[in-house]
């Protein structure tokens, strides 16, 4: 039996190594390519036409700020259309947007609930009357956002070089509010620069993730609508367009400011909503992605890649520890348990633990160094936020645990709470 579990603890690590070992390549192409002194100018080219999309439920507090965010743009504003979905609303954000603006489309529908399906009974409706055609483009943000004065201008740029979708430079403006805020901000930051932009510079797909991403009318079309209403409405879209032989692209220079949860209750609820959201996009998808990967001619990477995004390496994490778990009890309880066995499983897990700090760690440390002077907090922060990362990801686990066997559905996370007026200029 110690054999057998040495054995199965050596196999987990060389597989996790094996599934993951090109993310690092990722990150050291990106740290090499930092070093050249040259940066590739992109022209302006085209300047396309856009509608600016929002779905937002109760969200006063916030909305304005948004709107007027995309007002400030450094693009003709002749050029630009903002809509709100106001989704079930219960306050005035319907008062605000108008005010600030934007026109509103107010939905009341208790029964299909969430952002996917908001968007569907939007871009149904502006499909239906027509006035979809006056589009090149449609972008989709969450109410808390507010964009860089010139995000639109450098999404248009990567528009323009045939991509049908294009994802943006997620940053945070309440970083320094505590180590939950940070967790998430520093992972947007590492999945931006060390995934996106490494996808990017590789010539493979990107993914969505969440919000600030620009859509060509024609995908619109195509899906009759947005037809994606998994609870990570985002990364089925990404996959789901993988898929389907579209490679999303990036635009490093495209920086958008988003809110992040500051207690655990909130953190926990939306994580969870995240990973049933990831089994149910692995349920529908994934045997499409395995196929893809032999048979998807110019994607077949980007179906491995979006494979390893929304699957093994949770599944192998809580396999081990399961397996470890289970064999440790089983032998305490025993009358003759074997020290032996005890030792191995306490040391499997254990180890796993500290490798998996570790590497977070590094990867954090990376991420908060290069881009330091886009991190809006003390140094103090950014410094003490960098060791508590590892334990803000390792919180998942019990998450993942939690929804493999619970219910979960779409629930509204309040924003405004500690929102700041941003004055800083992004370094690119």
């Amino acid at each position: 039996m110690i054999g057998f579990l040495s054995k199965f603890n050596f196999c987990i690590f060389i597989i996790f190594t094996l599934c993951y070992s090109y993310q690092f390549v990722f990150l050291f192409y990106v740290l090499a390519q930092r070093l050249k002194s040259k940066k590739e100018t992109t022209p302006d080219g085209k300047q396309n036409r856009f509608a600016f999309v929002t779905s937002a439920r109760n969200e006063k507090n916030v909305i304005g700020e948004l709107i007027d965010s995309i007002r400030a743009q450094n693009y003709p504003q002749e050029l630009i259309d903002v809509y709100i979905i106001a989704d079930n609303c219960t306050d005035n954000t319907a008062e605000i947007a108008r005010a600030h603006g934007a026109k509103v489309y107010e939905r009341f529908n208790k029964q299909l609930i969430g952002k996917g399906y908001a968007l569907d009974e939007f871009f149904k409706h502006i499909m239906a009357s027509g006035e979809s055609k006056n589009y090149d483009g449609f972008f989709v943000f969450d109410a808390d956002n507010v964009l860089d004065e010139n995000f639109t201008k450098e999404m248009n740029k990567v528009f323009n070089k045939g991509y049908n979708i294009v994802t943006s430079y997620r940053n945070s403006r309440n970083y320094g509010s505590n180590w939950i805020s940070a967790g998430y901000a520093l992972w947007f930051l590492r999945e931006s620069k060390y995934l996106s932009n490494a996808r990017m510079l590789l010539n493979t797909s990107c993914a969505v993730s969440g919000t600030g991403f620009l859509v060509r009318e024609s995908i619109i079309e195509k899906n009759n609508g947005w037809k994606h209403h998994l609870l990570t409405e985002d990364i089925e879209f990404s996959i789901d367009s993988v898929i389907n032989g579209e490679k999303i692209g990036y635009a490093d220079g495209a920086v958008i400011y988003d809110e992040q949860p500051i207690t655990f209750t909130q953190s926990w609820n939306q994580r969870l909503r995240w990973s049933k959201g990831f089994y149910q996009v692995l349920g529908k998808y994934g045997a499409k992605l395995v196929k893809g990967m032999f048979t998807n001619k110019g994607n077949k990477f980007s179906c491995f890649d979006m494979f390893m995004t929304i699957s093994p390496a949770m599944f192998i994490t809580l396999f081990s520890i399961a397996v470890n778990s289970g064999v440790f009890i089983s032998e305490m309880m025993s009358s003759y348990g074997n020290y032996f066995l005890i030792n191995e499983s306490i040391n499997a897990v254990s180890g796993s633990l500290f490798r998996f700090y570790i590497l977070l760690f590094v990867v954090g440390a990376i991420t908060t160094v290069t881009e330091w002077n886009n991190i809006h907090t003390t140094t103090l922060k950014k410094i003490v936020y960098t060791f508590t990362f590892p334990l803000f990801i390792a919180t998942y686990i019990p998450i993942a645990i939690v929804a493999l066997f619970k219910k979960v559905q779409w629930t509204p996370i309040a924003h405004g709470i500690e929102r700041k007026p941003i004055v800083m200029k992004q370094q690119v």
